[in-house]
């Protein structure tokens, strides 16, 4: 085996001494690890005890301790904006989110919410298709499953939404016969309204507001739907009963219904995308785009922190190392090392850095700065209140 020489006091930066390299190109990094490791040997010991590690151990730790305040800072973030970034087009988003502002968006809020949309036929992500059955004279009842199939569809992939006749529209009643009503004139409909100061409703206009018009308009189907026989329907497990039973007159018209493929709302739901390359979607927290931090660009309080996290690290290192050899023996006696104490208060070390770092990020999440707000507002409203208030007479 190697005679590995031990720390003396003397480190100097040696790039192929880390395992990974992030940093490596950052001169910050580079003057500080040279820095850390000095600090960090002088903590457990050095000069008075020898520390059993070498220079490339202190590099390592001190890049692993700034990896995990990057791992844990954008965990945050993603936390923060995962809701407006799910479903964004890789290829149209930055190459990294590091140094971007985000501005909180509808768009995804408004994509989960299409659902409702699609349920209440006013929009969404779910087709609504329309079919017809022709009505026949003396028959009541119709199977919708049996139409279905005739298109090429499961009957049990059919959900019916919504079932009517396609009658005469309101604004034929409302103009009919050049006048208001229903296949009447105006005065057997608006009391009269069209003969106002004598006058008939050739060339003269009674001037009316627009929302007067289309209360008359509602007031014609209103009248069609209580006063004008129209069909209605029982729809039970896709079979249609239509009442009253059609007749004679019916028979060879079409009778409406709009529908939706129920396997439609999962696969009209999934966007898909390979997430390879920077292609595909954002699609979960795995595929955000932020890499390892840079390092230059951490303040003073996060590199305090990863110095303190680097600490803990090495001192849990230098514990596995001692704990090979708990004893070591001498002329008439035994030493005892101490991995074990120093693995446990590095474990109990970096577990309350880590808990400190997550409080830290959620005390300056969006939801606390609001929260934050609104107090001060609070406070500054109560200031103002305790203000004595001038009279003044003039």
């Amino acid at each position: 085996m190697a005679n590995i020489p031990i720390y003396d006091g003397n480190p100097i930066w040696n790039a192929g001494s880390v395992p990974f390299g992030f940093y490596n190109n950052d001169t910050d990094f580079q003057t500080d690890a040279v820095k850390v490791a000095k600090f960090c040997a002088i903590r457990l010991g050095y000069p008075i005890e020898n520390v059993e590690l070498d220079s490339g151990s202190f590099f390592t730790a001190f890049e692993m301790a700034t990896t995990v305040y990057g791992n844990e800072l954008y965990a945050f973030l993603v936390r923060e904006n995962l809701i407006n970034f799910e479903g964004m087009d890789l290829n149209a988003a930055p190459s990294t989110f590091q140094n971007v502002v985000v501005t909180p968006n509808f768009s995804n809020i408004i994509r989960v919410s299409e659902q409702y949309g699609s349920e209440a036929g006013s929009g969404g992500n779910v087709n609504w298709y329309s079919g017809s059955i022709i009505m026949t004279a003396s028959q009541q009842e119709y199977d919708l499953d049996e139409w279905a199939q005739d298109q090429g569809i499961s009957g049990s992939e059919l959900e019916v939404k919504r079932i009517f006749y396609q009658g005469v529209p309101a604004s034929a009643d409302y103009y009919y016969n050049g006048g208001i009503g229903i296949g009447a004139g105006w005065n057997s409909f608006f009391g009269g309204l069209g003969g106002v100061a004598g006058y008939g409703i050739g060339n003269n206009f009674f001037v009316t507001p627009l929302s007067y018009t289309v209360q008359a308009i509602q007031e014609v189907e209103l009248a069609e739907d209580i006063l004008v026989g129209a069909y209605s329907f029982e729809l039970i497990n896709n079979k249609l009963k239509i009442f009253p039973v059609p007749s004679e007159a019916d028979d060879g018209l079409n009778f409406w219904f709009e529908y939706v493929i129920k396997s439609e709302r999962f696969t009209d739901s999934i966007t898909t995308g390979s997430g390879e390359s920077g292609s595909g979607y954002i699609s979960n927290v795995s595929n955000m785009p932020y890499n390892n931090p840079v390092y230059a660009q951490i303040n003073s309080i996060g590199r305090s922190w990863i110095f303190e996290y680097t600490l803990a690290q090495t001192k849990e290192m230098l514990g596995y190392v001692r704990n090979k050899y708990s004893q070591i023996p001498i002329p008439g006696a035994a030493v005892t090392l101490n991995g074990g104490d120093l693995i446990a208060a590095a474990t109990s070390e970096k577990t309350a850095l880590i808990d400190r770092l997550r409080a830290y990020f959620d005390e300056t999440s969006r939801k606390a700065r609001l929260e934050r707000r609104k107090d001060e507002a609070e406070f500054a409203k109560s200031d103002l209140n305790n203000v004595p208030m001038t009279i003044y007479i003039g």
